[in-house]
């Protein structure tokens, strides 16, 4: 599977140790920052995340210090569906009733075991369609 990963400053470390699980499991995950531990804008990132997700029709993971930044600037782009998630009921609820793309994380009140726990749950629960198609639509 295609994933696109980003973060801030705050979510650097998670988004490495996430990044290596990831493809660990072979799946493609392209990184598009940050690199590094010094202060940057969240949105900058979220932006690119949700560009190719848009585009490449793919799943992103996002992550900064509460969640919310970076799910608030993606969900400004078309066809993205950004939820902030914090427990595995919410990460599976995204995916099968809000057809979520990108799932958002805050780094500053999860585990990294938990946060990665959080992506397996997104990726590999499906959209159920039916009735929350007609409701994801009208987003």
């Amino acid at each position: 599977m295609k994933i696109i990963i980003g973060s801030d400053h705050a979510g650097v470390d998670y988004k490495q140790k996430i990044t290596k699980h990831l493809k660990n499991q072979n799946h493609n995950v392209k990184d598009v920052g940050t690199f590094g531990t010094e202060s940057v804008d969240y949105p900058d990132y979220a932006h690119l995340v949700s560009k190719d997700v848009s585009e490449h029709k793919s799943l992103g993971i996002l992550i900064c210090g509460s969640g919310n930044g970076v799910s608030m600037a993606a969900n400004k782009h078309k066809k993205i569906r950004a939820a902030l998630c914090w427990n595995k009921e919410i990460s599976k609820l995204a995916r099968q009733h809000n057809d979520a793309n990108i799932i958002s994380l805050p780094a500053r009140f999860l585990s990294i075991n938990e946060c990665i726990e959080l992506v397996e749950v997104f990726i590999n629960e499906p959209f159920e369609g039916g009735r929350h198609e007609k409701r994801v639509k009208k987003i």
